[in-house]
């Protein structure tokens, strides 16, 4: 078991400080995982998996994760941050943006901006914060990149103003 936690942790490039991190563990919890003093419990493997995004049973398959344990696993667990979601649905409305003609296009940006700068905020693993960043200087770029859709914009407040006024 040791070892698949310490290949699945290279193999995304972390350090054990960085899966400790991400366990709320210490990095000695997770050397001792790694080494085999520690068996991780039911909640540890659930988290384990997800981070690697395999299921708990997957995990633990071939290994010598002791079976009374192996019983009380979840079957699934999240396999995604709520920034890594986030990020995703940006892609498909941006996706969007560039193949049709949406009236509404800077209202769709300018209500990203809020939503980026909130889930920059939340954000505590350094990659997500720096994902986030990127997608905020994407969205920035994009609105000063689309004068059309800053016209759209302008042009829909001022109807919605003479509609209220």
């Amino acid at each position: 078991m040791g070892q698949r936690i310490a290949a699945l942790r290279a193999g995304r490039g972390w350090t054990q400080q960085q899966l400790a991190d991400r366990l709320g563990v210490s990095r000695v919890a997770v050397s001792h995982l790694e080494t085999d003093i520690n068996t991780p419990g039911e909640r540890t493997v659930a988290l384990l998996a997800g981070l690697f995004r395999v299921e708990p049973h997957d995990l633990v398959a071939g290994t010598s994760y002791p079976v009374a344990k192996r019983d009380r696993l979840p079957l699934v667990v999240a396999r995604w941050t709520e920034v890594e979601h986030r990020l995703s649905l940006l892609e498909r409305d941006l996706d969007w943006l560039a193949r049709a003609a949406v009236a509404d296009g800077a209202a769709v940006l300018a209500g990203w901006v809020t939503e980026l700068e909130a889930l920059e905020a939340a954000a505590v693993d350094p990659e997500e914060r720096s994902a986030v960043a990127d997608a905020r200087r994407r969205v920035a770029e994009l609105r000063l990149a689309s004068p059309s859709l800053v016209l759209c914009q302008r042009e829909a407040l001022t109807k919605n103003q003479r509609i209220v006024g």
